[in-house]
């Protein structure tokens, strides 16, 4: 099957209701077929929006026939996948079509996820959707997919190696600019500190990983515009810690002339625990001034950090501010308590829509290309608004 490369915008809607999907915890499957009205999309750029460009609405939308889809997710430990999977349900019932998703206990289990798909492509669905724990573990698979004739697509993160061809559009959040609209937002709250500090302050980073397209973009995109906006006001920066990002940043500069020192922290695994381990030994440091975590259980990694530390909130001059990223009751609720500083949020359930909507246009025989999702940031003046409140997710 050839790859289609005329563009064609897809619409992403936006819906409130984001319950469970196909499963609580654990790997999990599950099927839908029916018919539904579509939700309408609410979702706005902002001037804080981490992409500007967004999914419009196409001239016709796609029309499901006998098709069967199989969608893999990273895992089912945070309730964004379970977002993401209810919008994968609520489009395949729209259209009607069939899905069985799966997915890894975590996103650490790779090499689960390698299995799930390979045992995907032995069912021989009609179209596969992928969001990938790691870049470079499944490009045999994409490759024997191709072979077969099955269509991919790829959503959450990109897979830049991928043999050409085999993925046929990507539906994500611009990663890289999301984390940079986390430091966007971070950085003017702190600047009055830097300013005044008289010796060299610290930024935390915590990535649950260094092996995803979307962690690592996002991680990457903060330390190069948080450098970029310091040495715009005269500072200069250096990054240290995890060697992936220290290597890969624009600009990893010298500690020991640093005014500001970014560290950046990976865990073992990526559990909630693990990152609050690593929070923890930052969040100790007497020069920390700031935290980003730069998905849900790195943000929520950093807040159980703080349960016995308590050195976050909102106020520069007395506490460490911290950003997070993904939504999430326990999030939401650290914002609205003032114990988190704000997040950038994305569109996990529109993404899950549009990758349905995606994969039966190929099966139709249409064109696709990629998809952008919105991207936001939100804190405790801005989590109500229309543009904001219907990505997050509890």
């Amino acid at each position: 099957m050839k790859k289609k490369v005329l563009a064609t915008l897809l619409s992403a809607s936006m819906a409130a209701a984001l319950l469970a999907g196909c499963g609580d915890s654990g790997s999990s499957s599950a099927s839908s077929t029916a018919s539904n009205t579509p939700s309408t999309d609410n979702a706005a750029t902002t001037d804080n929006a981490a992409t500007t460009d967004s999914a419009a609405t196409t001239d016709s939308e796609a029309k499901g026939g006998d098709y069967t889809f199989e969608i893999i997710v990273k895992s089912y430990q945070a309730s964004y996948w379970q977002a993401a999977v209810t919008g994968v349900n609520q489009k395949a019932e729209e259209l009607g079509v069939k899905v069985s998703c799966t997915g890894p206990n975590a996103e650490s289990d790779i090499a689960d996820q390698v299995n799930m798909l390979n045992n995907a492509i032995n069912n021989a669905p009609d179209g596969i959707g992928l969001a990938a724990c790691d870049q470079e573990s499944c490009l045999d698979a994409l490759q024997l997919a191709m072979d077969k004739g099955i269509p991919v697509v790829c959503f959450d993160s990109g897979i830049p190696k991928a043999p050409e061809g085999s993925v046929y559009a990507t539906v994500a959040t611009d990663n890289y600019a999301a984390g940079a609209t986390a430091a966007s937002n971070l950085f003017p709250a702190l600047q009055d500190k830097i300013n005044s500090a008289t010796a060299p302050v610290r930024i935390g980073e915590v990535n649950q990983e260094a092996t995803s397209e979307s962690i690592t973009s996002r991680g990457l995109g903060f330390i190069d515009k948080f450098c970029e906006l310091a040495q715009a006001a005269g500072k200069s920066v250096a990054v240290i810690g995890n060697e992936y990002y220290v290597n890969n940043c624009k600009d990893k500069g010298d500690e020991a002339t640093a005014d500001i020192i970014i560290e950046v922290a990976v865990p073992a695994q990526t559990t909630v625990e693990l990152c609050a381990t690593e929070a923890s030994v930052i969040l100790n440091k007497a020069d920390t001034i700031g935290m980003f975590g730069s998905n849900q259980v790195a943000a929520e990694g950093i807040l159980t950090a703080n349960e016995n530390l308590d050195v976050l909130g909102t106020d520069p001059s007395t506490s460490i501010l911290a950003a997070g990223f993904d939504a999430g009751s326990v999030i939401k609720g650290a914002i609205t308590s003032g114990k988190m500083f704000g997040a950038v949020t994305q569109s996990p359930l529109a993404m899950g829509q549009t990758t349905i909507e995606i994969l039966t246009k190929i099966a139709n025989g249409e064109s696709v290309s990629d998809v952008p999702t919105q991207g936001y940031w939100y804190d405790s003046t801005n989590m109500n608004d229309a543009s904001i409140a219907p990505n997050l997710y509890d």
